[in-house]
C-alpha cells in the first residue's frame, strides 16, 4: 500500500508538535528550564475607530557609545496598541532601516551586532518616514532610554517632543524576581531566546517582555512602566561632595556624570518627587554635614533622559 507523504507543510507543524511536546516533558520533571525561541507579534492594523494609545518601541545600533560624535548604522522601531488600562493588545507595524556612517564600522562593534559594511553600504535613514511613523506615539520605549533618545534628538526634533521611558532603570526588575535587568536575562527568565543585538529583534523581544505579567502584581510590566512614566522625578546634584563619601553615595544609587555632555561633573540621582525633601536632608546631613544650597531639578517623560535634562 502506498501511503501518501505528507505536505512540507503539514511535516513541518507534526515537528513543532513533537518538538514542544517533548519540551513540555522535560520542564514537567522539574529539572529542566526550557527557552523556546521568540516568534515576533505579527503586525496587524488597528481596528476601525480605534480610540486607544498608541507606544513605539526603538532601539539603535551604533558605531559607538557617544551620541555626540559616533554615528547610528540601524534603527528598528515596533509600533504597538496599548488599552486604557494599560495593557498591550497588538503590533501595528515595523520600521527598520540601515544607514552607512562616514567610517567604517568598528570590528567590535559588527563582531557583537553581525552589522557589516556591506550590509550598509548605500543604505540611508529615510528621515521623512521615520517621523512619519512616530509621529501618533503617545510614548517611546528604550531599554537604555539614557543612550538611544539623545542619538534620537540628533537624529530628528520630533523625539524631542514625546514622552519616553526606560525599561532598564525605571522598572525594580529584581524585585519582581527577575535575575536582572539586562535584556537577555528578562527575555530568558520569562522562557524564551532571541537573536541579542540586533536592533529589530531587540524590539520585538521588549514587546513580550512587556506584555509578561509582573509575579509580584496583577499586572504587565507594561503598565507598571507607564505608570512610572508619568510620574515627576527630580533630579538631585551632590556637587563637591566629599571624596572620601563617594562609596556611600554609589550605594545609595547615585550615578558619576563626568562633565563632558555640559551637565555638572558630580554625583546625582533621580528620586519620586515625594522624596525630594528626603534626599536633601540625606545630603546635608550625611554628606555635607552643614545646611546649604543643592541644585536639583524636576523632570517629566518630555525630558527624562535628555541632554536637555
Amino acid at each position: 500500500m502506498n501511503i501518501p507523504a505528507q505536505p512540507a507543510t503539514a511535516q513541518a507543524q507534526s515537528t513543532r508538535d513533537d518538538d514542544e511536546s517533548l519540551a513540555r516533558h522535560l520542564e514537567a520533571t522539574g529539572n529542566y528550564k526550557v527557552l523556546r525561541r521568540l516568534v515576533p507579534r505579527t503586525p496587524t492594523p488597528a481596528p476601525d475607530a480605534y480610540a486607544g494609545m498608541t507606544g513605539i518601541i526603538l532601539d539603535f545600533e551604533t558605531t559607538g557609545l557617544d551620541p555626540a560624535k559616533d554615528e547610528i548604522i540601524e534603527v528598528a522601531c515596533v509600533k504597538f496598541r496599548y488599552s486604557a488600562t494599560d495593557e498591550i493588545s497588538g503590533v501595528s507595524d515595523i520600521f527598520q532601516s540601515y544607514n552607512e556612517p562616514s567610517v567604517p564600522i568598528p570590528a567590535l562593534v559588527t563582531e557583537l551586532t553581525g552589522i557589516t559594511n556591506d550590509m550598509v553600504a548605500g543604505q540611508r535613514i529615510d528621515i521623512a518616514a521615520l517621523e512619519a511613523f512616530v509621529g501618533d506615539a503617545n510614548i517611546i520605549i528604550a531599554h537604555n532610554a539614557g543612550f538611544d533618545r539623545k542619538f534620537a534628538e540628533r537624529l530628528s526634533s520630533t523625539f524631542e517632543h514625546k514622552h519616553w521611558a526606560c525599561t532598564q532603570t525605571e522598572i525594580d526588575w529584581r524585585k519582581h524576581g527577575f535575575g536582572g535587568a539586562k535584556l537577555g536575562y528578562l527575555l530568558a527568565d520569562i522562557g524564551m531566546f532571541h537573536n541579542a543585538h540586533r536592533a529589530i529583534d531587540d524590539c520585538h523581544a521588549l514587546v513580550e517582555i512587556l506584555a509578561h505579567p509582573l509575579s509580584a502584581a496583577a499586572r504587565s510590566a507594561f503598565a507598571e512602566l507607564i505608570d512610572c512614566a508619568r510620574r515627576t522625578t527630580v533630579r538631585v546634584w551632590a556637587q563637591s561632595s566629599p571624596f572620601e563619601l563617594k562609596d556611600a553615595l554609589k550605594a545609595r544609587g547615585y550615578r558619576w556624570n563626568d562633565g563632558t555632555d555640559g551637565r555638572p561633573k558630580s554625583w546625582f540621582i533621580d528620586v519620586g518627587e515625594e522624596k525630594r525633601d528626603t534626599e536633601l536632608s540625606y545630603l546635608k546631613e550625611e554628606i555635607y554635614q552643614r545646611d546649604l544650597d543643592i541644585e536639583c531639578r524636576a523632570m517629566t517623560a518630555l525630558e527624562r533622559f535628555s541632554n536637555r535634562a
